[in-house]
């Protein structure tokens, strides 16, 4: 693999991006919390599958993504950069294949994947996510009923 044509301010600036427990997972955590949520925290919602979630509701099967508007070309915020733009446009697009393909493994094994976007409100994403949980706990409760 070649080596990247970069500045050290732009290689100081993304080796100090946070893969995991960032400030925006860190607000929806918390507003999650204070709704009264539990769940777990980046984990691998399948078995065989290393792909892991940020936020998980084993029971109501929903796996919550927290996605980054650069690394993951978010529709309203992402930009190409013009220095190593090939390399930066693949991999951006790697990760939304990739995103696609995990995406559709979970709803294939009876999971519902949420997406936020870094940009959202975290208490608006929270009401969200709140929101499907209690519906597919609902959904799951009648079932085993037999309604």
């Amino acid at each position: 693999m070649r080596a990247l044509e970069t500045t050290p301010e732009t290689s100081s600036r993304m080796s100090g991006q946070r893969s995991r427990d960032t400030g925006v997972e860190k607000a929806l955590r918390s507003a999650l919390h204070r709704a009264g949520l539990r769940y777990r925290v980046h984990r691998r919602p399948l078995k065989g599958v290393r792909r892991e979630a940020d936020i998980v509701f084993g029971p109501a099967k929903v796996a919550v993504f927290v996605d980054g508007c650069f690394w993951h070309g978010c529709p309203e915020h992402a930009t190409w950069p013009k220095r190593n733009a090939q390399f930066w446009r693949e991999k951006i697009e790697k990760n939304r294949a990739r995103d696609a393909n995990t995406d559709a493994r979970l709803v294939d094994a009876g999971w519902l994947p949420v997406r936020v976007w870094e940009h959202e409100s975290a208490d608006e994403a929270a009401e969200r996510v709140a929101a499907v949980v209690a519906e597919r706990r609902d959904s799951l409760k009648a079932r085993k009923r037999g309604v």
